[in-house]
């Protein structure tokens, strides 16, 4: 199609529009009615899927700055008793285990061995963390590990670890309850009956449904083992290899038969741990977030397909209402054609401010949600241009019928109608 082809057509398109306007406002409760309709479709569309999609990306991100060749070994549950095998170990990981491991593998890697205890309560002078806080007992490696990055003071040293040193590395929502505009260095601060001196903060990352590194407070193993880490604690051991290109299957085998030797396990005995692998996390994570994005669809789908039966009925009704008007216009010399593409145009018109509607709505609570849950902000992009695609596609389907009906009318039995 030309250029001048457009612009000759233009003046159509205007009216067109002006006459959707003025029907949208002639009929202004039932219009608002079913824009508000298709905008909570939209709303739940995209409010939901933004939120899925800032967690995806909060969750992602900080699986990968760990990098995709890290993985974990941890503590695995047994069967049921009804169930259970022979087994010659523990179900957790103990520290002596975990350091051994530590110091026997063989590949370059950096290596952390910790463990958390949650539920914790930190104080400081009159101020107190709700019982949310993760307390670890933590190596010199752990932030490393972790990929964390100081926003004041240090990490934990080697010599900390050595000598059981009562100190701690804090998270930046706990600065934040604690300490508030103050300087929490060299501060003292009160984790049950021991007192730790805080020597660093962590810079603030946010974290899944709020937790995350912002919550923690990290302490020497050495020294959590004499007051809160007994011999029943589960320790898990980190690992990020130096050399994380190609495959990394002999890497990890090499690791579980590290592992096995250590656990004192024999051919015919099963592997009584998991290694859980960065890539595995973000991929199931991932597979969990699209059932959840799936769902989202859907719901707002149905919630669409009513919005689309209220939008036919109302213009049904319109054409009603209008019989007369549109006699007028056919005998003026208005074709079928022009009389069609008023109404469908008219049905287009409502379905799109439904859906700006909805996509303003939708990206405020789908962020709101992501706030809550420590996610970033983000805009679906995407997701919005799908929402207009399905409004235009619910305009056109919701609006055929009714314009090819006005379309058909008799001019003369129009103009008779009362």
């Amino acid at each position: 199609m030309s250029v001048n082809k457009i612009f000759r057509l233009s003046p159509l398109l205007r009216e067109n529009l002006s006459v959707a306007v003025t029907s949208i406002k002639s009929n202004r409760l039932r219009s608002v009615l079913t824009i508000l309709i298709i905008g909570v479709g939209i709303t739940s569309l995209v409010g939901i899927l933004t939120a899925t999609d800032a967690l995806k990306y909060q969750i992602t991100s900080n699986f990968e700055k760990m990098g995709a060749g890290s993985f974990l070994i941890r503590s695995k549950s047994f069967d049921a008793p009804a169930e259970r095998k022979r087994v010659k170990n523990k179900r957790n990981i103990s520290y002596a285990q975990a350091r051994a491991f530590k110091e026997r593998f063989d590949l370059p890697a950096l290596i952390s061995v910790f463990c958390k205890k949650e539920g914790i309560t930190a104080k400081y002078e009159s101020y107190s963390t709700n019982p949310d806080i993760s307390l670890v007992a933590a190596d010199e490696n752990y932030l490393s590990y972790n990929n964390t990055t100081m926003a004041v003071g240090r990490g934990l040293l080697e010599s900390d670890i050595r000598s059981g040193a009562f100190v701690c590395v804090i998270g930046d929502g706990i600065r934040k309850t604690l300490f508030r505009n103050e300087d929490p260095l060299e501060k003292i601060i009160a984790i049950g009956p021991v007192r730790y001196r805080v020597i660093g903060v962590t810079e603030k990352v946010g974290g899944t449904f709020g937790g995350g590194a912002d919550k923690e407070i990290a302490v020497p193993v050495t020294n959590a083992r004499s007051y809160f880490i007994d011999e029943n604690s589960y320790f898990t051991i980190g690992i990020v290899p130096q050399e994380r290109s190609g495959d990394m299957t002999p890497v990890y085998e090499r690791a579980e038969q590290l592992f096995r030797f250590i656990r004192r396990l024999s051919p015919a005995d099963a592997t009584d741990f998991l290694i859980s692998k960065n890539e595995t996390l973000i991929e199931n994570l991932r597979e969990g977030l699209g059932a959840i994005t799936a769902a989202a669809i859907i719901i707002g789908l149905i919630t669409l397909l009513g919005a689309a039966v209220g939008l036919m009925n109302i213009m049904l009704v319109s054409v009603k209402e209008r019989t007369r008007e549109i006699g007028t216009r056919k005998a003026i010399g208005a074709s079928s054609k022009r009389i069609k593409q008023q109404f469908l145009f008219e049905s287009i018109v409502i379905g799109q401010l439904g859906c700006m509607l909805g996509i303003v709505l939708g990206i405020v609570v789908g962020n709101i949600t992501a706030k809550f849950i420590g996610a970033p902000f983000v805009i679906p992009f995407v997701w919005i241009l799908f929402a207009v695609a399905v409004c235009l596609l619910v305009g056109i389907a919701s609006g055929y019928l009714p314009a090819v009906r006005a379309s058909r009318l008799d001019p003369i039995e129009a103009l008779r109608y009362e």
